[in-house]
């Protein structure tokens, strides 16, 4: 271990900075990672492993925990909680650490955060755990809701809706998906290399780059260290960026030459692409909220080298006179639940609820009546989410062809052929496209192409947005 570095200690305190709502589980990962850079390999690995794994299965911890403390988790201790949080995670799931090592590391740092007098207690709970892992009574898989929720650590009402909508067999393979393995996927700058020799360049700095599915801009990268450290990354050679999110520009069917707007653009994957098809005769409005947002967009513009994106901050929500009727192309990528991408979030389905989701419909049938307006006669509005929920998703494609001047436009010639032959019929030919991880092989996403028509066919209704 690194001198001086205690990576449980790391560990525990970005759990407690989660748990605690102060920030979102990939951003406090990620300033820890930036911040301790000098971590051996090995050490990030553990720490990732570590604060991912506890947080994806808090649900499954928790039910095991309440069945050998006398204290209920909801009733312990913070930092207590998160001790014995992360030392049963090692106990199920990390095998490479012994058990008496667990259990010491745990009374070592109870100790060492001002609970001396708990050190018994914990050492006590996790000792018969670790005796006792194999003999864990479950619930019944008679009762799917709840064995579900426990076996995959997701909050019931998740587990009730997907049961509902897609059956038991469809989401249990949703839910497995999001604790497989996933290599990181990137997308090819390919106005300055392409893709064979961006993974001939990665391979000779031993990272294992493989193609990834759909699309032939997207490789799948493994085995690196840390991503800042790539020459390749901070030349701007390639871009982070799921396959789903790319399938959304691809949809889009921009032209050289287009003149596109995100509206909803941070960190600005979605822009960068723009820029590539439209070309350098072309143009991309690049918007977000906060100042902060507009920043991410601006250092991912300028390491990729995009010259055509313009960086500005807007609300939305706001009408804005003089964009009306500019754009050929408008991408609404809105702010969602984000279930399509806990495998990425671990702490996200512990955030929301239906009634957020409500919300979150709400906000989102604000903003598309509002930017709707941008789109010239002719031109497209591609609308997406990263999650899986039809009040964001179904329902708000069908609010939105009642009220707006636009019509749905088929995805069948705009997906990959793997990928429609997959989803060949059904809502494809109605211009929206669910795609759901374990089902397909990229995250849970939701695509939906329209086209506005001309101005005499339907004028739009702002009475109800």
């Amino acid at each position: 271990m690194t001198k001086g570095t205690d990576v449980r200690e790391l560990a525990l305190g970005i759990l407690l900075e989660v748990s605690g709502g102060v920030e979102y589980s990939h951003v406090a990962l990620r300033n820890v990672l930036e911040k301790y850079q000098y971590l051996e390999k090995q050490e990030r690995s553990f720490l990732t492993r570590l604060v991912e794994g506890t947080l994806e299965r808090r649900i499954w911890l928790d039910y095991v925990i309440d069945q050998f403390s006398s204290v209920k988790v909801r009733k312990q201790k913070p930092v207590i909680r998160e001790i014995l949080r992360m030392s049963v995670y090692q106990l199920r799931f990390m095998d490479s650490v012994p058990d008496a090592a667990v259990c010491n590391e745990a009374v070592k740092l109870a100790q060492k955060k001002g609970f001396r007098q708990l050190k018994g207690f914990v050492n006590g709970v996790l000792r018969n755990i670790a005796r006792h892992l194999q003999e864990i009574e479950y619930p019944s898989k008679e009762q799917p809701v709840r064995y579900l929720s426990v076996r995959y650590s997701m909050p019931e009402w998740i587990v009730e809706d997907w049961l509902k909508i897609y059956g038991r067999e469809t989401a249990e393979k949703m839910l497995a998906a999001f604790y497989e393995e996933r290599p990181t996927v990137i997308r090819v700058n390919r106005n300055r290399i392409t893709p064979e020799e961006l993974t001939r360049r990665l391979e000779e700095r031993g990272v294992s780059v493989s193609s990834a599915p759909y699309l032939s801009c997207a490789l799948q990268i493994e085995g690196y260290d840390y991503l800042g450290a790539l020459p390749e990354f901070r030349e701007g050679l390639f871009q982070v960026q799921d396959v789903s999110s790319m399938l959304a520009v691809e949809a889009a069917g921009v032209r050289p030459g287009d003149y596109c707007m995100d509206v909803c653009a941070a960190p600005g994957g979605k822009s960068l692409f723009l820029s590539e098809k439209t070309g350098k005769d072309g143009f991309v409005d690049a918007r977000d909220l906060t100042d902060y947002k507009a920043e991410l967009i601006r250092e991912n513009v300028e390491r990729m080298r995009a010259e055509n994106v313009q960086i500005s901050v807007r609300d939305a929500c706001a009408p804005d006179e003089d964009s009306e009727n500019k754009a050929d192309v408008l991408i609404a990528d809105l702010p969602c639940s984000g279930l399509g991408v806990l495998g990425k979030k671990t702490d996200l389905k512990y955030r929301v609820s239906r009634e957020q989701q409500e919300e979150l419909a709400a906000l989102q049938r604000n903003i598309l009546g509002t930017v709707q307006s941008y789109v010239k006669p002719g031109g497209i509005l591609l609308y997406s989410t990263c999650t899986i929920s039809q009040a964001e998703n179904e329902e708000n494609v069908r609010w939105f062809l009642e009220r707006f001047p636009y019509e749905a436009i088929s995805l069948e010639d705009c997906l990959p052929e793997e990928l429609a032959e997959k989803a060949a019929g059904g809502s494809i030919h109605k211009g929206y496209l669910q795609l759901l991880p374990g089902i397909h092989r990229c995250d849970g996403f939701f695509i939906a192409k329209f086209r506005r028509k001309p101005f005499a066919e339907h004028p739009a209704r702002r009475e109800d947005c």
